[in-house]
């Protein structure tokens, strides 16, 4: 039992309440939270608002240890109560199981040439006895130098010293116009690295920063931080732990960051001719004599621009001056080498900076088959006007480094004028309302929210909702993309039509730190071209959504009244009713319980005036169902459990009526941790059995250990009460 007068106490009961609310990730970890608020308000005697930060978890925590010293029976309660969201929680946010494999470093080049004091340099920083301050070094340099390079190889030369693993990601791979990403979306990518599912990852980048700390705290690792803008991008990335090692790549130096400074300049004139020479051999060096200076002059010491001449090493100069930038240089260079087509596509795909071009968008944007497209494509990255992605499966996907695709810019605005790059880019916007209506159609064609394919340009069709769900992971970044093209470019429907077409990323896929930017125009752009419309009111929902996940709850709420104003104007029932049931799923994750229920109270109200002839009237039916499950969980956490059965049960009734065994099993769950919330484990244990049973082969892999939890601890309570 916990001693209620101890400050141990209180941070026995923080510990638990921060750990569940951190672990809002998927469905189990809802229930968790739901369930913890319900129990606070039990133990309070009143409805507790839920805590959001670390001051209001403490406040929390005191309330319950002043209720614990006051009734003993409460603390021993809660000890139980805690003990079942432990084992709840497992597999749903509670714990860190990491996938199998060791994550490595991308494919180094072949050929590396001198950087010797920078190896030494990362050497002595790796190597420095821990004293809890962060392993660190910056290496920084012009681009084209190999700053990233020489991270990697330094990386992949040690990697016995980091048997856990090497990570790297890019803090510039950004969709956004700025190109830096946030920390949130950097830490879940490292995450993933690590094995771990995105169900699993707390919700707030608050908690995201914490939990990652802890994951990596005692392991062997090496982190690569590529193409760092600031110290204040990196800073939230940074651990203490006393074996890993971080290296940021940076072009500059920049201030704010406490690290081993690694400098990475031009290469010697020496060590150039010495990188050539590994490139190619010493007879088809000796027939570059002649060309030879000019080639090291106009290259600048950059391995890039070395690498990138070593096929053309004999090559009269065009006479040209030095470019004061090597890369671009290089990239000038090569280009007035390339055949017509070949340069047309490098020239129009570079207008906007697409986090990953393939063969279909550039063939729709050059107006070439894919297969040609995919042929131009190959001979760019074979000159190194493009980078290829590293991709496990799926068709072939580039991209443009910085200075190579401003260059690539600057010469279509030459090359083929204004108009041609406005009339490429609208091609390519095109290609992405296409693409993500289609796909978000196929992947939820059953949701009124989705808007409908264009008749007269539809996408491809796709095998399975999964295939289409896939597509629209792959393309989120370009989407994303595509809805600031379309914002500046003066097309706002394209930009709606986009953001509209994420709901099933939002709903099942999550990315809501990268979809934020774009969602957050959408509902801009809607509310100024189409204000109180159904269009407007679907994006401010949409926002809300992603607020909400990213446990934003204030601009969540105002997203959200937003949504239910414009819905209202519109005339637009079930959207009206779908904002206000949004509203209340808000008020159940504040634990604002009985406002939640005035709010399902007013959707069903709303239902009851649609028309036969209203948008949704066929999803009327099912929309009811699930507002009697919600009133039942509303019900539940102001602790009316007999009332709160009553509409579970006529929520379960329809689902199973009509074959619904997601929100069967759903239902299943809210029923099971009612009786459990009285202890009478013996009314709870056939539900959860009959939850799992319904959930076989359904891909619900954290439910499913969420009710195992569940199970568990019922038998625990049972083989207790019969000692």
């Amino acid at each position: 039992m916990l001693d209620p007068i101890s400050l141990s106490a209180v941070s026995a009961v923080t510990t638990v309440l921060g750990a569940v609310g951190s672990g809002m990730a998927n469905e189990a970890g809802k229930w968790a939270w739901e369930s913890t608020g319900g129990f606070v308000r039990r133990i309070a005697g009143r409805e507790v608002p839920a805590p959001t930060t670390p001051g209001e978890l403490d406040d929390v925590a005191r309330l319950m240890v002043d209720q614990f010293r006051r009734n003993p029976r409460l603390a021993a309660s809660w000890t139980a109560f805690a003990a079942r969201m432990n084992g709840g929680a497992h597999g749903a946010g509670g714990g860190a199981a990491f996938g199998a494999g060791r994550p490595s470093l991308p494919v180094p080049t072949r050929f590396f040439t001198d950087r010797k004091e920078a190896l030494k340099a990362l050497d002595r920083e790796a190597s420095r006895r821990a004293d809890g301050t962060p392993r660190l070094a910056l290496v920084h340099g012009a681009e084209g130098m190999g700053t990233s390079e020489l991270a990697v190889h330094w990386g992949t030369r040690q990697a016995g010293r980091f048997p856990d693993g090497q990570l790297h990601t890019d803090l510039g791979a950004s969709s956004g116009p700025d190109g830096v990403r946030e920390p949130g979306a950097v830490l879940r990518d490292l995450l993933r690295q690590l094995g771990l599912p995105a169900e699993e990852m707390p919700t707030s980048a608050a908690h995201l920063g914490e939990y990652f700390r802890r994951c990596v705290a005692d392991r062997k690792l090496l982190i690569i931080l590529d193409h760092a803008h600031s110290a204040a991008q990196v800073r939230p990335l940074l651990t203490s732990a006393p074996a890993v090692f971080m290296i940021v790549v940076a072009r500059n130096p920049f201030p704010g960051l406490d690290a081993v400074r690694v400098p990475v300049g031009p290469l010697t004139d020496k060590d150039a001719v010495r990188l050539l020479t590994k490139l190619l051999d010493k007879p088809a060096l000796a027939e570059a004599r002649a060309t030879l200076p000019s080639v090291l002059a106009r290259c600048g010491g950059s391995p890039y621009a070395l690498r990138a001449a070593a096929p053309r090493l004999t090559v009269p100069a065009s006479g040209r001056t030095a470019d004061a930038d090597p890369v671009r240089g290089a990239a000038e260079d090569t280009y007035r080498l390339l055949e017509p087509a070949t340069a047309r596509l490098y020239r129009l795909m570079a207008v906007r900076a697409w986090p990953a071009v393939d063969a279909a968008s550039a063939a729709h944007v050059t107006g070439t088959t894919p297969a040609e497209a995919a042929a131009h494509l190959e001979k760019l990255a074979a000159v190194l006007l493009l980078e290829c992605n590293t991709t496990a499966d799926g068709p072939a996907r580039y991209h443009y480094r910085a200075a190579v695709r401003r260059h690539a810019e600057a010469v279509a605005v030459q090359v083929d004028g204004i108009a041609g790059c406005s009339a490429a880019m609208a091609r390519m916007l095109n290609r992405y309302v296409d693409l993500s209506t289609s796909a978000a159609h196929q992947a939820l064609p059953e949701s009124w929210r989705v808007p409908a394919p264009s008749t007269t340009r539809r996408g491809r069709t796709y095998e399975s909702r999964g295939e289409a769900l896939d597509a629209l992971i792959a393309e989120s970044g370009n989407l994303v993309q595509a809805v600031h093209c379309a914002e500046e470019s003066g097309d706002p429907q394209s930009a709606v039509r986009i953001c509209r077409s994420l709901w099933p990323l939002q709903l099942k896929a999550g990315h809501h730190e990268m979809l934020l930017p774009a969602l957050r125009i959408g509902a801009r752009l809607a509310d100024t071209h189409w204000p109180g419309t159904a269009e407007s009111g679907a994006l401010y929902e949409q926002l809300a959504h992603t607020l909400t996940e990213l446990r934003r709850w204030e601009e969540a709420e105002t997203e959200a009244l937003a949504a239910a104003r414009a819905e209202e104007a519109a005339g637009h029932r079930r959207g009206h009713a779908s904002a206000a049931e949004f509203l209340g799923l808000l008020r159940l994750r504040q634990w604002r319980w009985q406002e939640a229920y005035a709010c399902f109270d007013e959707a069903g109200s709303i239902l009851d005036t649609m028309l036969p002839t209203d948008e949704g009237t066929a999803d009327v039916p099912r929309a009811r169902a699930l507002l009697e499950r919600h009133r039942g969980r509303a019900l539940r956490g102001q602790g009316r459990f007999d009332d709160s059965r009553g509409r579970l049960e006529t929520a379960l009734r329809y689902f199973r009526d009509h074959g619904d065994t997601y929100n069967t099993a759903r239902t299943l769950t809210d029923l099971a941790e009612t009786w459990l919330d009285t202890s009478e484990t013996r009314a709870a244990r056939p539900l959860i059995e009959e939850a799992i049973t319904t959930l076989d082969g359904q891909s619900a892999e954290y439910h499913v250990a969420y009710l195992r939890g569940m199970r568990e601890r019922c038998a625990a309570d049972e083989r207790r009460d019969t000692d």
